[in-house]
This record gives structure tokens, sequence and C-alpha cells, in this order.
């Protein structure tokens, strides 16, 4: 019995030993870091996760947080004419409604004014940019959600952000997983910026084929892989039917 409690004790020691340490470098990072930079989970009620609606109810449910969430980066992609950038205005026009700051990244340089109108977006308001170069998307993105007044930041879109490279390159030049490489290096750094804005950065792309493929979806985004690691929702918009009158 001796012997028992005596390792009773030594375990005792050891884990208010441990818990002291963990107390200890608890502090160091809060001291250095600043507070709330490690906490338990446990130890703070859960917040719902902010969001902009999309202007239709059932996908509102279907995203389960009632929108596109905030502080989070949301990818949408989709065939030709499928309704990708008709959602995103959408979202613009509903963070308007309350009283929200929005940015349009015109990468395609197809924006729509009269169109946008017709969606709800106040035309007046939104802030618009047709970038030359990819690299110069991103950082106006970036500029944008650091910022910390944007509400929502959408770029249309991935497929058009082409590298400073290619563009200063001749026709036919060869330029392997620049996009990619951009789009990774661009995400690291906005991810972070998105969150602690608070800001809901919406990112539209366009489908390829992959070339060889016999079985399975040959189907694929351009820009790499980053954005699927990122991104936490992502939305695959399709074209059902077309709703003619009068027919």
């Amino acid at each position: 019995m001796t012997d028992e409690r005596a390792t009773e004790r030594a375990t005792e020691r050891a884990l208010a030993e441990r818990g002291k340490a963990v107390d200890a470098a608890l502090l160091s990072i809060e001291k250095q870091f600043g507070r709330g930079a490690i906490m338990k989970l446990g130890s703070s009620e859960r917040q719902a996760v902010d969001s902009i609606p999309t202007g239709s109810i059932a996908l509102d449910l279907a995203l389960g947080v009632g929108g596109i969430p905030r502080g989070r980066i949301t990818e949408i992609f989709g065939p030709e004419s499928s309704g990708k950038t008709t959602v995103c205005q959408h979202v613009l026009a509903e963070a308007q409604q309350r009283g929200g700051v929005v940015a349009f990244i015109d990468v395609e340089h197809a924006l729509d004014p009269g169109y946008a109108r017709a969606c709800g977006v106040n035309v007046d308001e939104l802030l618009v940019s047709q970038p030359d170069t990819g690299e110069q998307a991103l950082e106006i993105t970036e500029t944008l959600i650091r910022s910390g007044g944007i509400d929502c930041v959408v770029v249309d879109s991935v497929a058009a952000l082409v590298p400073r490279a290619e563009i200063e390159g001749e026709m036919g030049d060869s330029f392997v997983g620049i996009q990619a490489r951009l789009m990774s290096q661009a995400l690291r750094k906005l991810t972070g910026a998105v969150s602690r804005s608070n800001t809901a950065l919406v990112f539209t792309n366009q489908l390829r084929e992959k070339i060889g493929v016999m079985f399975g979806n040959p189907e694929t985004t351009p820009g790499g892989r980053a954005l699927k690691f990122y991104a936490s929702v992502r939305l695959d918009i399709r074209r059902v039917e077309t709703i003619k009158t009068g027919t």
C-alpha cells in the first residue's frame, strides 16, 4: 500500500508540474502575441458564423450558415453562362442593403453596370477595379481586405488572373505552373487577413477539361490546388434549363 501511495503522489506531482508548465507556456504566448492567441476550445461560447445572404432562400439553407460566410474564402465555379457572376452580384447587393461596403475586382473586364443594377447592386457605391495583371488584382484585393472596412470582395475570375510574366512574354511561350504559384502565394497571405477583417472573399472560377481522362470526372478548375484547400465553401453552379416566356 505504501508503494502504491508513493506512486500516486509521484504521478500527481508530475501532473501538477506539467499543468504549471502548460500555464506558463500559455502566458508566454499571450504576452508575445496578445490575448486570444491561444485558448481552450471550451473556454468560450461558440459563436455563429456571420454570413451574407445570397438572395436565394434555398441556397442559404443549403449553405448551412444562411449565406456566404464572412471571414472565409468562397469559390464559385461552373461552366460558362451558368450564373456565377449573377450569384456574386446578388451577394454584393445583399451586403450593400445591410450598410456594407463592397468591391468587385473585374479581372475579366466584363462587368455590365446595367445588369448589376438589375440584380440590386448600388453601382454608384460599388468599388470596381479592372487590373492589368494577376499580381495587381491580388495586391488590390489584399489592400482592400487589410483596410478592415470592406464587407465583401468578389474576384471575377481566377481563370483570368494572368501573371505579369505571361503578359510580358510572347505568344506561345510556356509558363508551366506560374498561375498556380501566384494563387498559392496570394492565398497564404490573404487567409489570415480575411479572418481578422471578417470580410467575405469570393472567387469565381471556370471549368477546364483534363486531358486523357477515360474514367471519372474530367472537369477541373484552373489556378492550381491552393484555392480548393483554402476555400471554406465551394459552389458548383450549373444551368438546369432555360426559362422562356410566351412559348
